[in-house]
C-alpha cells in the first residue's frame, strides 16, 4: 500500500467548505480509479488553517495510473467551485510496511 500525504493551507473560516467540496469533487474521482483504498481527513484543532489529506493506493502503479488529464480538470473544477484560497504546501509518498506480531 503506497499514501499520498498532502497538507493544505486553507482559511479557518474556510476549512469545513474545503473539506466538503473535496470530498464532493477530488475523492468521488479518484474513487473512480482501480486502486484507490480510500481517504482520511485529518484536522488539528491547535491549527486551524491547516488539513491532512491521507489518500491509500494499492500500489504507486495504480495512483500514478489517474490520468493527468482528468486531474488537471478535476483541479479546474475545484478551483471553479471553490476558489484558489488553498495552497498544497507540502506533498509526500509513503510505503506501508507491515510485520509479524508476536
Amino acid at each position: 500500500m503506497v499514501i499520498e500525504w498532502l497538507r493544505v493551507s486553507v482559511s479557518p473560516e474556510l476549512r469545513e467548505r474545503y473539506i466538503q467540496k473535496d470530498a464532493e469533487i477530488w475523492t468521488s474521482m479518484l474513487a473512480q480509479h482501480p486502486g484507490f483504498l480510500g481517504k482520511e481527513v485529518w484536522i488539528n484543532p491547535e491549527t486551524q488553517n491547516e488539513v491532512i489529506l491521507i489518500i491509500r493506493w494499492a500500489s504507486l502503479e495504480a495512483w500514478k495510473a489517474v490520468p493527468a488529464e482528468q486531474l488537471a480538470q478535476t483541479d479546474q473544477q475545484f478551483n471553479e467551485e471553490f476558489g484558489s484560497q488553498h495552497q498544497i504546501i507540502e506533498a509526500a509518498e509513503y510505503q506501508v510496511r507491515k510485520f509479524p506480531q508476536g
